[in-house]
C-alpha cells in the first residue's frame, strides 16, 4: 500500500505548486484531473504516468477543488479516490456525476473498498483500478486511453443514434422496428401517430398487434410481412389495397416495403417497415379514374366504360353463344329545351333522363351516356329479339310521363335505334354505328319510336349527316328560297292572305321541302337562324308588293317551339317590324298545338307580348296534337287552322265530317277566324263552304308559289273565283 505523505510549507507539493509545475509542462497530450487526498499516492501516479508522455495531469486533494477544476481544464479522464478528505464513498462519485455526467470516471481503490468500486462502476464508473506500491506504467496508461476512447466512440454512436433519431422523426413515412422475435423494438413519431400506440405502450409487443392490416376488398386479415422478411431473408412490399387498422378503429390505406436488419456476419437480426398513408391519393386517383370513365353530369359509363363492356359482354355473349343488343337514345329535340329553358335546365332534364333509364333496365346492363343529349343502353345476355322490343317500349313508356323540373312541366319523347350482335355487328365499332343509323330512321319516322337496324340504313344516316353539314352553309351561300300559298276567303274568292313555305334549293339535290330537312335543323339549332331569316324575307316581302301598289297581303309564318323560346325571339320580332315599316297587324305567327302546351305559363307570357305589339295568332294543324281543348280559352289565339287530314277525309256520310263540323261551330262560338288547310276537291271546298268555315287553302286554289308567280296570280283585284 502506499504510504500517506502530510503536506509541508517547505518539502512537500501543495496543489498550486503542482498546477504551477503542470501549466510549464509541454501542453500537448490529453488532460487527466487527479483526486486523490493522500499525496504519496498521487505522487506516484503522476510520476507513472510521466513515463508514458501522453499526459496531462492535475492533481487535487479534495472532491470540492476537483469540481472546481471540471471548469477550468478541458478534463478527458477523472482518475478519483472514493474516500476524500471532504466526501467519502458512492457520494463522492455521485456528487462527482452530477456535476459533469459526460466525463469518463476510473476508481482508484485498495482492496479493502473494491467492492465499493464495483459499485461506482455499476452506476455508471468506466473502469476501476487497484493502488499498489508498484504501479506499472502500460496498465494505467491503457485504462486511460480505453476510457477516453469509448467516450469518443459513445459521443460518435450518440451524435448518429441522435441524427437517426431526428431523421426519422422528420421524414413522412411511419418506421417500425422488430427484433428476431418479432417484437416491436422501435416506432418513429409517425408510426406512433398512424398506429395509435407510443413507443413506450408498444415496445415489446408482438408486431401483429401494433400493426393491424387487412384487404380493402375482402376484409380480411393480411399475412405479418416482418415474419416473412425474417423467414426469406429478403425485402418485400404489401400487397395492394392492404389497409391498417388504427388503435382506435380508424382505417387508413397503406403502402410500404419492409426489409430485414442484418448483424455483420450477415444474420437477420431484426426487420424493420417503413410505410405511409395513402388514403387520400388513392381516394385521388379512384376520382380521377372514375372521372375518366362516368361522365361527370350524370355519373354513367361515358363512352370509353361502355366500350370496355362491350368489348367484355362480347367475348362472353360469344362463348356463350347469346345475343346482345345495343339501343342508341336521342332525346327528341332536346335542343329545344335547352335553348329556350338555358343550360341549367337542360342539365337537369338529362340527369332526370338517366335516372328512368337506369330504372327501366337490369342491373347486369349498361345504361352510358355519350354526350349531350344522346344515350346508347348495353343489354347483356339476350335470348330473344322481342325482348329488346319490349324494353325498347317500357323506355318509351317511362319517357312519356311528364318530368317536373324547377316548376315547369316538360313533356319528352326519345327515338331509339337498336342493333344485335352478332347479327348486326361483332365487334363494338359497328354495333354503335348501326344502332345509331337505326335511330336516325326512327326520328324520320315521326320520332318517339324505336326501330331495328337492316341493311341500307346506314346510307340513310350518312344521307342526314351530309344534310346537316349543307345546311350549316345554306345560308350564308343564299340557297333558301321562300313561296306563298295564298288563303282565301271560300264566300268571296278574295286572297285574304298567304302563307310562307320555306324551300331549299340544294346545289346537288335540287328543291328540298321544309320535311326533308326541318327536323335536321331543329335538332342541330340551325332553325333559329333560318326562321328569323324567313321572317325577315316575307316582311320585306309584303312591304315590297305594298309599295307596288297591291293590297296588304296579311303574311303567316310558322314558328318552331325552339324559335318561341329563344333568347332575343321578341325582340327580334320588334326590330323586324320597326326595320321593314310593316304594320304588325299583317303578320300571322303559326303555332302548332305541342308548341302551346309545352311549357305552358312561358308560352303564355310570349303569346300575350305578341298580342301586345299587334301580331295575329294562329294555331296550325289543329287536332293533331293532345289537350289543347283544356287551354284553349286561354290562349289570346285569332285563327285555328283545321290539319288537311280532316279535310282530306271530308266525304258524304264519313265520321271526319262530324269533327270538321264541331271544331267550325266551337271556332264560331269562341269568335275565332276558321280556316281550312289542303282544300283540293270540289267536295270539300262546298262541305266548308256549307258548315261556314271562313277561310281556306289549299291545291285546289293554288300551290305554293314564288313571289313574282303569287303578285301574278292576285292581280290588282285580289280575287280568285271560286266555283259554286
Amino acid at each position: 500500500m502506499f504510504s500517506t505523505h502530510k503536506k509541508s510549507a517547505q518539502g512537500t507539493l501543495t496543489e498550486m505548486n503542482l498546477e504551477s509545475r503542470l501549466s510549464s509542462m509541454d501542453n500537448k497530450g490529453d488532460y487527466v484531473l487527479l483526486i486523490e487526498s493522500n499525496l504519496g499516492v498521487s505522487t506516484l501516479i503522476c510520476e507513472t504516468l510521466a513515463k508514458d508522455g501522453s499526459f496531462i495531469v492535475d492533481r487535487v486533494e479534495s472532491l470540492s477543488a476537483g469540481i472546481e477544476s471540471l471548469d477550468r481544464e478541458k478534463i478527458k479522464v477523472i482518475l478519483i479516490n472514493l474516500f476524500l478528505s471532504d466526501s467519502q464513498g458512492i457520494e463522492t462519485f455521485e456528487k462527482l456525476v452530477a456535476r459533469n455526467p459526460s466525463i469518463p470516471i476510473i476508481i482508484l481503490t485498495d482492496q479493502k473498498h473494491e467492492n465499493m468500486a464495483r459499485l461506482a462502476i455499476q452506476h455508471g464508473a468506466q473502469d476501476y483500478l487497484l493502488l499498489t506500491d508498484r504501479m506499472d506504467c502500460y496498465p494505467m496508461a491503457r485504462a486511460i486511453r480505453n476510457a477516453i476512447e469509448r467516450k469518443i466512440a459513445e459521443d460518435a454512436l450518440f451524435i448518429e443514434r441522435e441524427r437517426a433519431q431526428v431523421t426519422l422523426n422528420s421524414i413522412g413515412d411511419a418506421v417500425i422496428s422488430t427484433d428476431i422475435a418479432g417484437k416491436i423494438t422501435y416506432l418513429n413519431v409517425v408510426a406512433e401517430r398512424m398506429t395509435g400506440w407510443s413507443q413506450a405502450e408498444a415496445e415489446g409487443h408482438p408486431f401483429s398487434n401494433v400493426f393491424r392490416i387487412i384487404d380493402n376488398a375482402t376484409r380480411e386479415t393480411l399475412p405479418d410481412p416482418m415474419q416473412s422478411v425474417i423467414r426469406e431473408n429478403r425485402t418485400i412490399g404489401l400487397a395492394p389495397d392492404s389497409v391498417l387498422i388504427r388503435r382506435d378503429g380508424i382505417e387508413m390505406v397503406i403502402e410500404d416495403s419492409a426489409a430485414p436488419i442484418r448483424d455483420r456476419s450477415g444474420q437477420v437480426t431484426g426487420a424493420v417497415i417503413v410505410f405511409h398513408d395513402v388514403t387520400a391519393e388513392r381516394a385521388m386517383v379512384n376520382k380521377m379514374v372514375r372521372f375518366a370513365q362516368h361522365d361527370p353530369l350524370t355519373d354513367l359509363p361515358n363512352r370509353l366504360l361502355l366500350n370496355d363492356r362491350l368489348v367484355q359482354a362480347i367475348a362472353i355473349a360469344q362463348r356463350r353463344r347469346k345475343k346482345l343488343a345495343v339501343l342508341f337514345i336521342d332525346v327528341d329535340r332536346f335542343k329545344n329545351i335547352n335553348d329556350t329553358l338555358g343550360h341549367l335546365m337542360g342539365d337537369k332534364l338529362l340527369l332526370s333522363i338517366a335516372q328512368r333509364l337506369v330504372k327501366c333496365v337490369r342491373d347486369s346492363d349498361t345504361v352510358s351516356r355519350q354526350g349531350g343529349d344522346e344515350f346508347v343502353l348495353l343489354l347483356a345476355d339476350v335470348d330473344h329479339t322481342q325482348a329488346v322490343a319490349s324494353s325498347a317500349a317500357k323506355i318509351l313508356a317511362a319517357m312519356a310521363e311528364k318530368l317536373s323540373i324547377a316548376d315547369h312541366d316538360i313533356h319528352i319523347t326519345l327515338s331509339i335505334g337498336i342493333s344485335i350482335y352478332p347479327a348486326d355487328g361483332e365487334n363494338p365499332e359497328t354495333l354503335l354505328k348501326n344502332a345509331d343509323a337505326a335511330m336516325y330512321h326512327a326520328k324520320e319516322s315521326g320520332r318517339n319510336n324505336y326501330q331495328f337496324f337492316k341493311p341500307g340504313m346506314n346510307d340513310l344516316a350518312v344521307e342526314q349527316q351530309s344534310l346537316e353539314g349543307s345546311l350549316r352553309h345554306a345560308l350564308a351561300r343564299q340557297e333558301f328560297v321562300l313561296h306563298y300559298q295564298p288563303k282565301v276567303n271560300l264566300e268571296t274568292g278574295e286572297i285574304t292572305g298567304a302563307e310562307v313555305l320555306l324551300r331549299w334549293m340544294h346545289p346537288v339535290r335540287g328543291l328540298l321541302y321544309p320535311d326533308q330537312f326541318v327536323s335536321i335543323a331543329e335538332d342541330s339549332g340551325l332553325i333559329v337562324p333560318i326562321g328569323r331569316w324567313v321572317r325577315q324575307q316575307a316582311c320585306e316581302q309584303v312591304r315590297a308588293w305594298q309599295n307596288a301598289g297591291f293590297l296588304p297581303t296579311p303574311i303567316a309564318v310558322n314558328i318552331s317551339a325552339i324559335e318561341l323560346r329563344s333568347e332575343g325571339f321578341l325582340e327580334g320580332i320588334r326590330d323586324m317590324l320597326k326595320e321593314t315599316g310593316l304594320d304588325p297587324r299583317y303578320l300571322e305567327i303559326e303555332l302548332t298545338e305541342s308548341v302551346l302546351i309545352h311549357d305552358i305559363e312561358s308560352t303564355m307570357t310570349v303569346l300575350h307580348a305578341l298580342k301586345a305589339m299587334g301580331v295575329q295568332l294562329a294555331i296550325d294543324d289543329f287536332g293533331t296534337g293532345y289537350s289543347s281543348l283544356s287551354y284553349l280559352r286561354q290562349f289570346p289565339i285569332d285563327t285555328l287552322k283545321i290539319d288537311q287530314s280532316f279535310v282530306r277525309e271530308i266525304h258524304a256520310d264519313h265520321g271526319n265530317n262530324t269533327i270538321v263540323s264541331a271544331v267550325i261551330r266551337m271556332c264560331n262560338s269562341l269568335k275565332l277566324r276558321v280556316s281550312a288547310e289542303g282544300v283540293e276537291t270540289q267536295e270539300q271546298l262546298a262541305f266548308l263552304q256549307g258548315e261556314h268555315c271562313e277561310e281556306g287553302q289549299g291545291f285546289y286554289f293554288s300551290r305554293p308559289l314564288e313571289a313574282s308567280a303569287f303578285a301574278e296570280l292576285r292581280g290588282m283585284n285580289n280575287t280568285i273565283y271560286v266555283v259554286n
